[in-house]
């Protein structure tokens, strides 16, 4: 009997380029999972456009219509549960996640930061890195936990900032690295090969 794939859900506030780098990785078959659904908190974003091309469900909300965090996360649970989601997936989501996701789904919600953390956590991660002016930067994946881009590290890459890159090319660098690393992660988690022991994640194979 073969086993069932797993289910993954992708939330996202914005363009939706990551959500859409998952999209097309499954349809080469190059993810091991479906993605199921996607919950944004802006509805005029264009990852909605995106989701609705590739006949993906769209759960959007808008947290000003909930009395507080924990009423508008409860409903993202049951949708979540209805759906049989096994991941989820913050590909620039732009909220931090509360106690009632977080304990619905433990160790199974992964952020993608554009930067090494724990350095340039928040908003405007490339443009505080820019203006810090280091040499190097890059991408990470993690857990997420109550903090702000705090949770135990799965997978970095490093990007190196050159002179002449501006917020714009250096972005875009960024976003290719994105695209690769958070493909890397999703896949070792869904093939089950992370293991987890504190604030350190290990990866079955890896030296």
């Amino acid at each position: 009997m073969s086993k069932r794939m797993k289910n993954i859900a992708v939330f996202a506030s914005g363009n939706g380029s990551n959500f859409q780098s998952l999209v097309d990785a499954e349809k080469q078959g190059n993810l091991s999972g479906n993605i199921k659904l996607l919950i944004t908190d802006k509805p005029a974003a264009y990852v909605n456009q995106r989701a609705k091309k590739e006949d993906i469900p769209v759960f959007s909300f808008e947290a000003k219509k909930y009395q507080s965090k924990e009423a508008y996360e409860a409903v993202l649970v049951e949708i979540l549960k209805e759906m049989n989601i096994d991941l989820i997936v913050l590909a620039g989501y732009m909220r931090l996640v509360g106690t009632t996701l977080l304990s619905a789904f433990p160790h199974r919600i992964i952020n993608l930061h554009p930067s090494l953390l724990p350095s340039f956590t928040g908003k405007d991660a490339i443009g505080q890195a820019l203006a810090y002016g280091v040499r190097y930067t890059g991408v990470t994946v993690h857990f997420v936990d109550e903090g702000m881009d705090t949770g135990a590290i799965i997978l970095q890459k490093v990007v190196p900032i050159l002179q002449q890159n501006t917020i714009e090319t250096l972005t875009e660098k960024i976003h290719q690295v994105e695209h690769e690393l958070l493909l890397e992660a999703v896949n070792h988690i869904l093939d089950e090969k992370i293991e987890i022991d504190g604030r350190k994640v290990s990866i079955k194979g890896e030296k």
